[in-house]
C-alpha cells in the first residue's frame, strides 16, 4: 500500500483507526513528493527528525519521481484537471501508485476518485 500524505496528518492528531490501518499493513510506502509534503510541515529540525524517525521506524520506504511517474502525473492533469480540479501533488500521489501497481490509501476520495484505474482505498476517520 501506498499512503497519501492525509493518513500521516490523521496519525499526528492522534487517529486510532489511522494507527490501526498502518499497524496492519504489511509494505509501507508513500511517494516522494509526500515526503516532501510532510517535511516541509516541519516548524524546525526536531518535528524534521521526528518525520524521519517516525517513517524509518515503522519501515516506510520512499518511492522516487521517475520519468514515467512525472509522465503519467501530467497525463492526469490534462485529464482531470479542469473537470474535477485535480492538483499536482494529488496527480503525483496518484500517478506513484499507478506506476507501482499499489493500492492509494487516502482519506481524499474527492482528489482521486475520477482517476480512472488507480486502485483506491478511501479511510474514513
Amino acid at each position: 500500500m501506498i499512503f497519501d500524505t492525509d493518513i500521516f496528518i490523521w496519525i499526528q492528531r492522534g487517529n486510532p483507526r489511522a494507527a490501526k490501518l498502518i499497524d496492519r499493513s504489511g509494505e509501507r510506502f508513500l511517494s516522494a513528493y509526500s515526503y516532501l509534503d510532510l517535511l516541509q510541515t516541519a516548524k524546525n529540525r526536531q518535528q524534521q527528525d521526528y518525520i524521519h524517525d517516525f517513517l524509518s521506524s515503522f519501515g516506510f520506504v520512499s518511492l522516487p519521481l521517475t520519468e514515467n511517474v512525472g509522465h503519467r502525473a501530467l497525463i492526469y492533469i490534462e485529464a482531470y484537471s479542469l473537470s474535477h480540479g485535480l492538483r499536482a501533488g494529488d496527480a503525483i500521489v496518484a500517478a506513484t501508485a499507478a506506476e507501482h501497481n499499489m493500492i492509494l490509501v487516502s482519506s481524499n476520495a474527492k482528489h482521486f476518485r475520477p482517476i480512472q484505474g488507480l486502485k483506491l482505498q478511501v479511510f474514513k476517520p
